[in-house]
Formats: structure tokens, sequence, C-alpha cells
């Protein structure tokens, strides 16, 4: 960065307080900017991309921090700003911390050179690493290197203490299949022990859980490479075995570049020449994981060592918490759908969801630690009225909305908009949702339940037949939220949302648009999508 500073920097922070050296200087540097003052900017990094001044954050907008928006226009929307922002622009917008940053500052990081994986944002995929790759083609100077040999950073927003380096070894309580017999679904409820740990979080709050790779898919690796799993190997200067590396170190479903290169060098020639050709057109390779290119190129024998160094880091799951510390002391509730698929004549698994649903049971433990939330949370104000949208696992921090709210004794009104597939098999926490509504908790409770009837309805269908007391409940003051899938659910239940307002408040559709944004800036209408 550049270091134009004449005057001496101003220490804000004192050096007792219980900041590292890179936490002081970013906080005097923010307190000196709020101020007005001069301070000490944090040093950059001596490869970082020549620094661009960026708007003061006053004053910044983010027109493409919006995950409905396609990479094309969210690129476009950020072409003459600097660096950092058409980095952001490239990022999926979900802000979900998966990566360990939310999308504004895994940008910023990118940009300064400080963090050099380019895989971290799971929800872009190979679209948003291929757009950031470009990017960088284009800065004057670039500051990344080998895309898979970065380390995650601490995410700004984790609990100290326990953090994605340093996870808690949290105790499984209890794991149950909420769906009912018949289901074509499998959602796991889950408890974990906190024990005395310490870990603390607030409704709202997401949970990261450090997964290991199926043991079969494990296995099966292992056997192709004509390998035991005993061979030494290193994973981010670890030195470990492979079958370590592949369980709990490595991720096994994507195809970074240094990959296929790899798998070129260790293959015959025609084979060799057409994985080099699929680095920049990988389309043939939608949906592939590690192990059906090493099936579709038999003569690529890479030894075991060679393979692991290539292959992305195995990442944190976030999960929306399902339970309140008041209703739950010590314990933590997550609520997670079983992802699996069929693709090249084999199944294939999430791999969190079936780490969950198959592998784990009473008495194992695994990784856990905390992700604040961004104001996803239950209103300060206990007599807000709350507005809650979130069908299928989107129930998830609902039931610990509610939970908070019966502990807590708050009197504001909860409305609930709840759906799934089939009322007799996929209703999920029936039990409780119908008890909260029986003692006047909940004060509605809407539900949609898409394949009982002839035609398929959906929640915010029942929001459009609710429209008039809903947009009372707006007026009242009432918080939005909703939970759950970002490219179809929250799309719709916005596009619905907007169309009430403009219905049943007399405005036009630009004028309820500028109505639901305003709720949204003034923290009434929250999103925790994915």
């Amino acid at each position: 960065m550049s270091q134009l500073i004449d005057p001496p920097p101003l220490s804000l922070i004192p050096e007792s307080a219980p900041f590292t050296s890179e936490q002081r200087a970013w906080l005097n540097g923010f307190f000196a900017g709020w101020l007005g003052v001069g301070a000490e900017a944090p040093a950059g990094t001596a490869g970082g991309v020549a620094a661009e001044p960026l708007p003061r954050q006053a004053e910044e907008t983010f027109p493409w921090h919006e995950p409905s928006l396609p990479l094309d226009e969210r690129l476009a929307l950020a072409e003459e700003k600097p660096l950092p922002r058409r980095l952001m622009a490239a990022m999926a917008q979900l802000d979900c911390g998966a990566c360990g940053y939310v999308c504004k500052t895994y940008a910023e990081k990118i940009a300064a050179g400080e963090e050099t994986c380019l895989t971290l944002c799971s929800p872009g995929g190979k679209e948003t690493s291929k757009a950031l790759k470009q990017l960088l083609k284009e800065a004057p100077s670039v500051g990344t290197e080998d895309s898979n040999a970065g380390t995650i950073a601490p995410s700004p927003t984790a609990i100290e203490g326990w953090s994605r380096q340093n996870p808690y070894q949290a105790m499984v309580l209890k794991v149950v299949n909420l769906n009912a017999p018949g289901s074509g679904k499998h959602t796991s409820h889950i408890e974990l022990d906190l024990g005395d740990s310490g870990l603390e979080y607030a409704v709202g709050d997401s949970l990261g859980v450090v997964p290991t790779n199926c043991d079969e898919l494990v296995e099966t690796l292992i056997d192709r490479l004509a390998a035991t799993g005993d061979e030494p190997v290193t994973v981010n200067r670890v030195s470990t075995t492979l079958r370590d590396a592949l369980s709990t170190r490595c991720c096994l479903t994507d195809l970074p570049e240094e990959l296929l290169n790899c798998l070129a060098d260790a293959a015959d020639e025609e084979e060799a020449a057409a994985l080099r050709s699929l680095i920049d057109d990988d389309g043939p390779l939608n949906g592939c994981d590690v192990l059906d290119v090493l099936r579709l190129f038999p003569t690529a024998k890479p030894a075991p060592s060679a393979l692991v160094a290539t292959l992305s880091p195995l990442r944190p799951r976030l999960y929306s918490i399902s339970s309140s510390p008041l209703a739950h002391p010590g314990q933590v509730h997550l609520t997670v759908g079983r992802v699996a698929w069929d693709h090249n004549g084999r199944t294939r698994k999430g791999v969190a969801s079936t780490m969950f649903a198959d592998r784990l049971i009473e008495g194992h433990k695994v990784g856990v630690f905390v992700q604040k939330s961004h104001g996803f949370t239950v209103p300060s104000d206990p007599a807000t009225p709350m507005i809650m949208i979130g069908p299928g696992t989107g129930i998830a921090p609902f039931r610990a909305f509610l939970e908070e709210r019966e502990a807590s004794g708050a009197t504001g009104r909860n409305w609930l908009f709840f759906g799934d597939r089939h009322e007799a098999t996929d209703f999920l926490y029936r039990d409780q949702l119908e008890g909260w509504k029986a003692t006047g908790l909940l004060t509605r409770m809407d539900l949609a339940f898409s394949r009982d009837g002839d035609g398929k309805v959906y929640v915010q269908d029942r929001m459009l037949q609710n429209g008039e007391e809903l947009w009372r409940w707006l007026e009242d003051g009432a918080s939005v939220f909703v939970c759950g899938d970002a490219k179809r659910m929250a799309i719709d239940v916005d596009r619905t949302l907007r169309g009430i307002v403009a219905e049943h408040g007399g405005r036009s559709l630009e004028a309820a648009k500028e109505y639901v944004d305003a709720l949204a800036k003034s923290g009434h209408y929250l999103r925790d999508v994915y």
C-alpha cells in the first residue's frame, strides 16, 4: 500500500488493549478515519496489487451486491470501480462466511496480495474463481500465487478463541431424522454438547462445522492411485498420511487447474493433451469430482504426494443455528438436509450433510466454531412484530428465534411462513410449532406443502393470499426475516413482498421497491440465504 503519510501516526488504541498488533493497527486506522485524523495504516503485502483509492465508506454503495444478479451484470456494475470492488462483484454476494470472510473483505485481501487462494467462494464455484483470475490478469500487478496454496485467514466475525483454525471438538448428543417414513427427504436434527468450552452464540448466528469426507470415497481414491493410504504426504506444510489427507484435509469435489496439470504430467500423450485442453474449457467436466477425472483418464498415474499438493483445502460448512442458548444452555442445535444425487453412475454425497445423516452417532465428536451473523437476529425491542419466512431447512433460525422469544418473555407478535413437500412427512418440528401456535407464541402460522394439492403452492403464494394483513404488520413496524435458497425462493419472496407493498400500500412498483429497500437499510428486512 502507499505510505504517503508525513505526520507521525496517531495511536488511539493503547498498547495494553487486548488486541494483536495487526488488530490494533486496523482499529487505529478505522477510528482515525472516523475522527478525521491521521493514523498509521496496516502494512500491505509487498506482492500486492498497486493500491487504488476507495471511496469513503459512508458514501459507498454496492449495487452489484445482490445474489440474484447474473455474474456478467454484477461485473458490469463494478466495471469502473477500483480492483477490490471488481473482485467483490465476482463473488456470490451471499456474505455467507464460508470462505472465512464476507464478499467485500475477501476481495480486499486478494487485491492486497494477503489472500492467494481464489477458490474459497464455494457458492460462486468455478464461475467466481475464473472471474477472479481474469480480473487479476488484467490488473497492473498481482499478488496471488498458486490458487490453492493460500490459507484461510481468520474471519473478522468469528468468535475469539475457538475458530476455524482452532475448532472446538463438540460431542454429538443426538442425531434424528425429522422426516417421517415415506418422505423423499432426510433432514437431520443435531444436538451438540458445548461442554466447558466457553463457546457462546446468539440466535441468528451460524455454526461452522469441520467435515470429513466419505470413507468409501476415500478408499476408492486410494485404490485408484494404487496406494495403501499410509504414504507420507504434506498438506499446507503439515506432514500426514495419504488417507488422513484425503479424509480430513483435502476437497475431493473441486478440480483446480493444478490438478489437471498434475494428471496431464502423469498421463500418456493423448490423455495429457485432452487434460490440458480442459484447463481452458472445462465444460465437459461440469459436475465431475476428483475420482471422476481419475477414472476418465486411466493412464494418469500421479504420485500421491503430487496429487494431494494440487487439491483445494476441505473447507468448513456453515449452518444456521436452530436453538436458543436460553432454552438449551450448553448446547447448540442444527437442522441439516441430507444432499445426495447420481452422476456418472455414482451416488454423490454432500460432504457435511451425509456426515451428519450417515456417519455421526451419539458420542462422536465434530469440530465446530461460531460465525456471527450480520444483524440477522431477533429485534432488540421485544415488542417488535416478526414475520419469518423459511421453507424446508430455512426453518432453522426461526426455531431459535421463537425459543428465544419464549424464554425471554418477549411480547412481540410472531408470524411464520413455512413450507415443504408433504405435510404428512415433511412438517419439520411439527409438534413444537403447533404447540407454540396453541400457546399464542406464534400469532400466525401459514403453511405451504407444495406436493399435496393439484397445483404447487409455495410460501410466496401464502404471502400473496395474506397480503393485506402482511401489509398491516409492515406498517406496524414488523421486521421481516427470510432464510433458505438464495437463487429461487428468496428472489420470489422479495418479488412478492414488493408486489404486496405496491398493491396494498397503493404505491407504484418503483415506490414499492424503495419501500422494501428502506426496510432493508433500517434493519427491518434481513435475509440468511445460501
